[in-house]
């Protein structure tokens, strides 16, 4: 089993930046690609971004491109969400995800762990 565990949310001033880690633990972990998805109130949950396990290759929605980056670091099995130039519109729940396989990271149905959750309100 693995476990994911999401820190860095809070409440930002839309034009600022924040950071969120998703640290995994539990069993040996990988090769998993990982991924961040959100979810706004009365909405359905989105992706965001993933990043590949070997490569660290990112994948990005439109909505983030060029204001977010994905990293990771697999030595700390943790992936990273730095978020700049923030929206009233990026407010959410974000959302940790790991997956073995190697497609379609923009579907949620494809990833096995979840993390709880953080939450992201950006004020205007």
């Amino acid at each position: 089993q693995v476990q994911l565990v999401e820190s860095g949310g809070g409440l930002v001033q839309a034009g600022v930046s924040l950071g969120l880690s998703c640290a995994a633990s539990g069993r040996t972990f990988g090769p998993y690609a990982m991924a961040w998805f959100r979810q706004a109130p009365g909405k359905e949950r989105e992706f965001v971004a993933a990043i590949t396990w070997r490569l660290g290759r990112p994948y990005y929605a439109d909505s983030v491109k060029g204001r977010f980056t994905i990293s990771r670091d697999n030595a700390k099995n943790t992936v990273y969400l730095q978020m700049n130039s923030l929206e009233p519109e990026d407010t959410a729940v974000y959302y940790c995800a790991a997956t073995p396989i190697s497609y379609g990271y923009s579907y949620s149905s494809n990833y096995n762990y979840w993390g709880q959750g953080t939450q992201v309100t950006v004020s205007s």
